[in-house]
């Protein structure tokens, strides 16, 4: 790919992030680079946890709801900050059904409600705080409750996938983090 193809695509990708609104421009960005990121997380799975990748391909059903986001908030800036935590949640809640409960997916969860404390104005507390409360529902809801998984893994795998998942959402929390400080600092 050219340098030239390569810049009319990225201009194009920000093009479709940009919003006026900093708080809406800022989960846009969060949920293409989510987006572009499931790619890769098969290959994740096969270098750090097992060769069987295969229950990994549920989370690509997440994609096209993380890639809407932008288009959503064009029309209800609200909305579309809203789909990005609630998208975040359902995938957890699917890949914690495809991967099981051990594998520690439910640690997404976090960045899930940190994106829901942190882009919402203090005049749309009630839709904040009710994605914060769904992302406890689930967790404390849905404990020992996913049934079996779509492949069972070894203990040592699970822990691999542990491993591989608190430090993807970790990642994911730092860039939260680091995007809204962004915001605050322009705001200074």
């Amino acid at each position: 790919m050219s340098v030239t193809v390569a810049r009319k695509l990225w201009q194009r990708v920000a093009a479709y992030a940009h919003h006026d609104d900093p708080m809406v421009a800022a989960c846009n960005l969060i949920a293409l680079v989510v987006a572009f990121n499931q790619p890769f997380y098969p290959l994740y799975v096969h270098w750090a946890v097992s060769e069987h990748i295969w229950p990994t391909f549920f989370t690509f059903l997440s994609t096209p709801v993380f890639l809407a986001v932008p288009a959503l908030a064009r029309r209800s800036p609200t909305a579309g900050r809203a789909l990005l935590p609630l998208a975040g949640i359902a995938n957890t809640v699917l890949s914690s059904k495809a991967f099981g409960q051990a594998s520690g997916v439910e640690i997404f969860l976090i960045p899930c409600a940190l994106i829901a404390a942190t882009f919402f104005r203090a005049s749309e507390r009630l839709i904040s705080f009710a994605i914060i409360g769904l992302a406890i529902v689930v967790y404390l809801a849905l404990d020992g409750a996913y049934g079996f998984p779509a492949h069972f893994y070894s203990a040592s795998e699970h822990q691999a996938f542990l491993r591989l998942n608190a430090l993807s959402a970790g990642t994911l929390t730092v860039f939260v983090g680091l995007v809204a400080s962004g915001i605050l600092s322009r705001r200074a």
